[in-house]
């Protein structure tokens, strides 16, 4: 049993049972609690935060709408009046490319949406509890004992009082903090180069659609000509737009050398990139900027003895391809038809049924997340007469079909973005 210091004694806890208990009330704990609930099961969802809350992780791919309509809540999403995304503009100095996600090799809508996280996440936990989940905010999994071959979770309200819940099944979905990862001493090296993101919510000129060309319906990715860093900007319908800067702290510091914090330090990012300046205002952000660094996650095992790990909880890898999201709703549809059978009683097999083919479409995105920093990906992408039935198949793995293995780029990535990259001219 692994605990955090100071805890009570057990005898002076109260105990409660459910049948299945959900840590975590983002979009992975959400859509679980939402499935399980509609099914008829007691659901009980604990989250340290209180709803709505900021998290970035707001442009959407298409395989996240075909799993939400999987789950019974694309109406959710598709009412609430998010801005249409229909594909990704890639910027390189003078250069501009359009991928068109309704142009893909993959069945499936080439639609998304781009959300602020706070109304998205909002609307999903809502859509639980509509459906009879139980959502306990602003209290903390404190300890995970499983010793009596039955899940207890001891919990931790904002006045220091503690209690226990009994469940038959725990899922873990507590995003970047990792909580059974921790409390299992389960976390893993990513083996993927420290990062930092800055990023803050602006403005979207007056002039940027109408005289600058740019596109609200597709997520804007911008590579610095000679510094390994990129730049993100989501347009929401209401008129502003989720803006980041991302790259390792050397390359960062190339763009920000007289910097002395954090808004500084994104304004010189703003300045490295001549484009910016005709799509936003950077001079009212309406949120402060923040920084997010070392964010990549991973675990040694997304299963365990009654309980299984969703979405960022088990692995995050970059916000590049805008992946987390979907990877986090995929993993709760693959786990939920397994936790009903286990309550059930019929044998799961969770490595075979829930963490290789979720971890199959997790080193989809980590490939090409790997040829993007190194440089293939950019040739790829950028090179000026690729082959139309090639870029639909990537195109596909942008739209976030990562477990379509009738794509070679979902089959075997890594090969065929090598060999793709040096037809391109990429030096390997």
């Amino acid at each position: 049993m692994t605990t955090f210091p100071c805890r009570p004694v057990e005898t002076e806890m109260p105990l409660h049972d459910t049948e299945v208990a959900i840590i975590g009330a983002g979009p992975a704990g959400a859509v679980a609690a939402a499935m399980l609930a509609e099914a008829g099961h007691r659901v009980v969802v604990i989250e340290a935060a209180h709803f709505p809350r900021f998290s970035i992780g707001e442009s959407l791919l298409p395989q996240c709408l075909m799993d939400l309509e999987t789950a019974g809540l694309a109406d959710v999403v598709s009412d609430a009046g998010y801005q249409m995304k229909n594909g990704a503009r890639f910027v390189r100095g003078d250069a501009r490319v359009d991928i068109d996600f309704q142009d893909k090799s993959s069945e499936g809508t080439g639609q998304a949406w781009q959300v602020e996280r706070a109304d998205f996440d909002q609307r999903l936990i809502e859509a639980a509890c509509e459906r009879g989940a139980e959502v306990h905010f602003g209290q903390r999994v404190t300890a995970f004992d499983r010793q009596t071959g039955v899940p207890v979770l001891t919990i931790c309200n904002e006045q220091d009082h503690y209690w226990r819940l009994r469940a038959r099944f725990v899922l873990d979905a507590s995003g970047l903090a990792q909580v059974l990862g921790r409390l299992e001493n389960t976390l893993e090296e990513t083996h993927l180069t420290p990062r930092q993101a800055l990023f803050t919510h602006l403005s979207l000129t007056p002039e940027a659609c109408r005289e600058h060309g740019f596109d609200r319906t597709k997520i804007q990715i911008g590579l610095h000509p000679k510094a390994n860093v990129w730049y993100w900007v989501i347009p929401f319908a209401n008129g502003r737009a989720s803006t980041g800067f991302v790259g390792a702290s050397e390359e960062l510091s190339q763009l920000t050398t007289s910097a002395t914090d954090v808004s500084q330090r994104f304004q010189a990012c703003f300045n490295a990139f001549n484009e910016l300046g005709d799509w936003l205002d950077p001079a009212t952000p309406h949120r402060d900027v923040a920084a997010l660094g070392g964010y990549s996650r991973n675990v040694t095992t997304l299963t365990g003895p009654g309980y299984a790990i969703l979405g960022n909880a088990g692995e995050f890898l970059d916000p590049i391809f805008s992946s987390g999201v979907t990877i986090a709703v995929r993993s709760a549809c693959l786990a939920v038809p397994l936790v009903r059978a286990q309550l059930e009683g019929r044998v799961v097999d969770w490595q075979e049924e829930f963490e290789r083919p979720l971890r199959h479409g997790i080193d989809t995105f980590r490939a090409f997340v790997d040829a993007w920093y190194d440089g293939r990906l950019p040739a790829i992408i950028f090179h000026p007469e690729p082959p139309a039935y090639l870029r639909r198949m990537i195109s596909a793995v942008l739209a976030g079909y990562a477990w379509d293995d009738d794509n070679p780029f979902v089959n075997q990535p890594r090969q065929h973005l090598d060999t793709l990259a040096q037809l391109c001219g990429h030096a390997a």
